[in-house]
């Protein structure tokens, strides 16, 4: 179908397609036109520009959105959505006193999670997941990125990745998958961390490739995790397969996880809150990606990653929402953008670049996602009426969303 919007109040984030994300002073720069048209063909932009220069042409739909905003729908490069039950109990021993680290010493946080998935078959795993992405969608994300790390064994953390390879099939958003086996040392292999890092690399990796399961390898390289040694080593197992490496790293504790990422060429190195001159320093002039997950920060109320630290030294930034169930329950984007705001002093034209375009990057999808691009996916988000795009973040908490197109299908 074709589809025509005018009186766009603003079309936001129009850009040339060599762009591919935004770093430094740039991220301050965020392209819109006023009084503009948005012509979609089938499930791309075709064209766009003022309402000036808009040429008539025979179309199926015309509408008519006056008053409203256009810009690319979001693109969360970080979650764990598929996952089953809730932690809500850890919740209220937080507010009892309880840190994240006290509630994982005492058998909770990841493992807790790990075993109520075991218990959980696929299709009952699947059912959860899928009514979350479409919470989501409705939300204004349009591009996912989806962790395993909940399994830590063979079987579950395959069952993970087979419910996210089949949301992939059936979801009209954009879903990468990524492999985090080593997301925490389950019970079994309490006193034999090497036993399971051995597994990880002889048994779920090439099961994993077989299946063509997954597009990214993470690791939780954090004290009481993952080691610097032991990250490196599963990142390097990984190659062989092609995985591209993504790293948790310098959540509680900067030890060189940033640099080891680096020199792994990750593609992104995710969460941050803890950072020093080295790890800006070793981000420089490299393809690699800083992400913030500023809902994780909200919810444990632990420090935020320091975004002006950043990208005033010209590093670009994305952020995500770290969807989980234990840090971070929340998927919402729109919420995400005001705490970068609020929180990480970010100014609403930066924390949108670090939403879209650049969490494109952080996927490996700029080819087709993170813009308004002539050519790339029509994935979009139509506001209410706003004054202006800073009210996204301003009025936070809010839904700012009147409709969302996904691949040029109007979500109802």
């Amino acid at each position: 179908m074709n589809i025509l919007f005018i009186h766009i109040k603003e079309l936001l984030q129009t850009r040339d397609k060599s762009e591919v994300k935004m770093m430094g002073k740039s991220m301050s720069e965020l392209p819109h036109i006023k009084n503009a048209f948005l012509r979609i063909k089938g499930d791309t932009i075709h064209s766009y520009g003022s309402m000036s220069s808009l040429v008539i042409k025979a179309t199926d739909k015309v509408i008519d959105i006056t008053g409203k905003i256009i810009l690319p729908t979001w693109c969360d490069s970080h979650s764990h959505v598929v996952y089953t039950g809730d932690r809500s109990q850890e919740f209220v021993d937080r507010i009892n006193g309880l840190s994240y680290e006290n509630i994982a010493a005492k058998g909770g946080g990841i493992l807790n999670s790990a075993q109520t998935l075991q218990d959980t078959s696929e299709s009952d795993l699947y059912k959860q997941s899928i009514e979350r992405v479409n919470d989501l969608i409705k939300l204004g994300t349009g591009a996912l990125e989806i962790k395993s790390g909940y399994g830590l064994s063979t079987e579950a953390e395959l069952k993970m990745l087979r419910v996210i390879k089949k949301i992939k099939e059936d979801s009209a958003v954009k879903i990468k998958a990524t492999f985090l086996g080593a997301h925490a040392i389950p019970n079994k292999y309490k006193n034999n961390k090497k036993g399971y890092i051995d597994l990880i690399i002889n048994q779920m990796l090439p099961k994993i490739h077989q299946e063509q399961l997954a597009d990214f390898i993470d690791v939780f390289c954090e004290k009481g995790y993952f080691s610097l040694k032991d990250t490196s080593q599963v990142l390097q197992a990984a190659t062989k397969y092609g995985l591209i490496p993504k790293i948790h790293v310098n959540q509680f504790n900067a030890f060189g996880g940033v640099a080891l990422g680096v020199k792994h060429k990750a593609l992104s190195v995710d969460h941050l809150e803890v950072l020093n001159e080295e790890d800006i320093a070793v981000l420089k002039n490299t393809e690699t990606m800083p992400v913030a997950l500023p809902g994780c920060s909200f919810f444990l109320g632990i420090p935020y990653t320091p975004a002006r630290d950043l990208i005033d030294s010209g590093l670009p930034l994305a952020i995500a929402t770290d969807f989980n169930p234990g840090s971070a329950p929340s998927g919402n984007m729109n919420f995400i953008v005001s705490l970068a705001c609020i929180k990480m002093n970010m100014t609403p034209e930066e924390a949108i670049n670090a939403a879209t375009i650049n969490g494109a990057f952080a996927m490996n999808i700029s080819e087709d996602y993170g813009s308004i691009c002539v050519g790339k996916k029509a994935s979009l988000i139509v506001t209410k009426d706003l004054t202006s795009y800073r009210q996204i973040p301003y009025y936070f908490g809010n839904n700012p969303i009147y409709k969302v197109m996904i691949n040029g299908e109007l979500i109802d």
